[in-house]
């Protein structure tokens, strides 16, 4: 899967979750990204964050800080 397709999912779960407020729309982002993307699609949005959303780039941010498994 390409950088573009996964910077575009994870800016829709993003969106998705946004309605929390920005703390809790990064924390649940980053959770679901987490829990449901496999290890390669981790490893390109962690490698390739272009195009991300602020709430998108803030839960990929702390995917980086806290390892993304």
């Amino acid at each position: 899967m390409d950088a573009g397709k996964l910077a575009m999912m994870a800016n829709q779960i993003a969106r998705n979750l946004a309605f929390q407020g920005e703390a809790a729309g990064v924390e649940a982002t980053a959770q679901h990204i987490r829990d449901f993307w496999d290890p390669r699609m981790k490893a390109k949005i962690l490698a390739d964050r272009a195009g991300l959303d602020p709430i998108a780039a803030a839960a990929v941010a702390q995917l980086a800080e806290n390892g993304a498994g």
